[in-house]
């Protein structure tokens, strides 16, 4: 019945390492039967085991993610980029005009995280702006293409 394509959405960070994985993940769960989540930074950290962890609490499974650059996957057309950090934004690449790209910036989980005093205080960090996250993605104006839209996002 569906023979539209999926909605292709990149998530976008400063390194690829946590806000933009998690928000992979979460788009992954939460809206998986109509959109493809990719994510990727503007250089790359390394994927952050405590996101990892607190993504694991709900059930998702990003463990098998690998931090990369947008460079590593330029070869995608995307029909929507998110922006979750100011720096991804400002220094944003340049995408196709049919590109949207949405911005709406973030906490940086492992900023929040560098004086905590505990591993559990530090992970309090990364649930907020995770659960932060995954309230902003099922916001996002990405609909699901019927049969009458004949593919049409808008």
């Amino acid at each position: 019945m569906h023979h539209s394509k999926k909605i292709k959405v990149l998530f976008l960070c400063t390194g690829n390492s946590c806000r933009s994985q998690m928000a992979e993940g979460l788009c992954r769960f939460l809206l998986g039967e109509f959109v493809e989540s990719y994510s990727a930074g503007i250089v790359k950290h390394g994927l952050n085991p405590y996101a990892v962890k607190v993504m694991q609490e709900i059930g998702i499974d990003i463990s098998t993610h690998f931090s990369k650059t947008v460079d590593e996957i330029e070869e995608q057309s995307f029909d929507y980029v998110v922006t979750v950090c100011d720096n991804a934004y400002e220094t944003c690449p340049y995408f196709p005009a049919k590109t949207s790209v949405i911005h709406r910036s973030f906490d940086d989980p492992p900023r929040l995280a560098e004086n905590a005093a505990t591993e559990e205080e530090a992970l309090s960090h990364y649930r907020r702006v995770r659960d932060e996250l995954s309230a902003f993605i099922v916001t996002l104006p990405i609909r699901k293409n019927s049969e009458s839209t004949s593919g049409c996002l808008l």
